[in-house]
């Protein structure tokens, strides 16, 4: 359905609940190496319980090959900086949700080439920096799959 991507996520507890969410919600999960962790790792094997057979996952060596590899997919960014908010777009079958790692976010360089109206935020609170990443993954991943009536869901 949607495709999620995380850039160089660093924290495996994260990495393993999105793991889960996408074997519920039916999205096609992207990791950007370098992984701040092994995907053997057993904390992140916990969070994701048993949901990693059930997962779509495809790990890429670096972001010039996820491009490569997603070429003619449309993508977006999450960004607290970001002006449009995630519920203002039609998302398509197929789209990218790009996220940066929980540390550092995602280059300048990178979000810097996707066009403003292809990056997106989640309304907080005024003065908090963001929110955790797989919460956000959750939020904006159900919204795309919403508007798609939940399309291969019960």
């Amino acid at each position: 359905m949607f495709n999620i991507a995380l850039f160089e996520p660093k924290i495996p507890q994260n990495t393993g609940n999105i793991i889960r969410l996408i074997a519920n919600n039916g999205c096609h999960l992207h990791l950007i190496e370098p992984l701040g962790f092994n995907l053997e790792e057993k904390s992140l094997r916990r969070s994701g319980l048993d949901y990693l057979d059930l997962a779509n996952i495809t790990q890429h060596k670096n972001y010039a090959a996820f491009l490569e590899a997603m070429h003619g997919h449309r993508i977006f960014v999450l960004s607290t900086k970001a002006k449009n908010s995630y519920t203002e777009v039609s998302y398509k079958k197929g789209d990218i949700l790009l996220f940066g790692s929980e540390t550092a976010g995602l280059p300048a360089e990178i979000q810097q080439k996707i066009p403003a109206e292809q990056q997106l935020r989640i309304p907080m609170q005024p003065n908090n920096r963001s929110m955790n990443l797989s919460n956000t993954v959750a939020i904006v991943s159900y919204e795309a799959w919403r508007q798609h009536s939940f399309i291969g869901g019960q």
